[in-house]
């Protein structure tokens, strides 16, 4: 995919979501934000077009992605809501289907749970205390990546530890074992996210990252 790739992107507007708006508009990219208050969003770019809407409705989803080439879902969870996530992506699967749409590249937790596993003592602890204190996120989200797993399509989870925001570069370690670091820079989660646009490596995967 090239510059020319017009994307649909969920949770654009949050803290690490910013960064990656940011630096695909710097590479040129046409983007479709779905967003839930525009009235808020203050970025004025010819390259963005804004779909007002929500993530866990089917209409707003596939009113998003028609004319897209790929999907990105960097989505938070809303204060005080039921957990979004795994509604978000049976919406955006099921409007990929229907677009003929294949590339879907989502960025969750560290808590997340894969088959490729051999998570290290700090990092099961790490997805023990989240499970503790977010049971219905953590759930959730595991529901999320089995959603993926029993798709058809080419998705890509990005697992990710503590998210420092920063203009910041740094080395991005890559794991499809266990979490090789304690944060990642969110230019430098922007960079591998859209790297993923195009690079097949992580397909149908679920890799951990982390800035060093």
């Amino acid at each position: 995919m090239n510059q020319n790739t017009r994307l649909a992107i969920i949770g654009g507007t949050g803290k690490s979501g910013k960064y990656l708006v940011k630096q695909l508009l710097r590479q040129g990219f046409r983007l479709r934000l779905l967003i839930r208050n525009p009235q808020d969003f203050q970025l004025k770019n010819h390259l963005i077009e804004i779909i007002r809407g929500d993530a866990r409705r089917y209409e707003s989803v596939k009113h998003l992605m028609d004319g897209c080439q790929a999907v990105i879902s960097m989505l938070g969870q809303p204060k005080g809501e039921p957990s979004i996530f795994s509604q978000a992506s049976k919406n955006v699967i099921r409007a990929m289907n229907h677009f003929g749409i294949d590339r879907y590249i989502v960025t969750t937790g560290l808590n997340v749970d894969a088959p490729s596993d051999k998570k290290s003592i700090k990092t099961k602890l790490a997805t023990d205390w989240m499970r503790v204190n977010f049971p219905e996120t953590t759930a959730d989200k595991q529901v999320e990546f089995n959603v993926l797993s029993s798709s058809n399509v080419s998705w890509t989870m990005v697992r990710l530890p503590l998210i420092e925001q920063t203009d910041e570069r740094s080395r991005i370690l890559v794991s499809l074992e266990n979490c090789p670091g304690e944060k990642v820079n969110s230019t430098d989660l922007a960079s591998f996210v859209i790297e993923q646009i195009s690079d097949t490596k992580y397909v149908r995967k679920a890799p951990f990252i982390a800035s060093v």
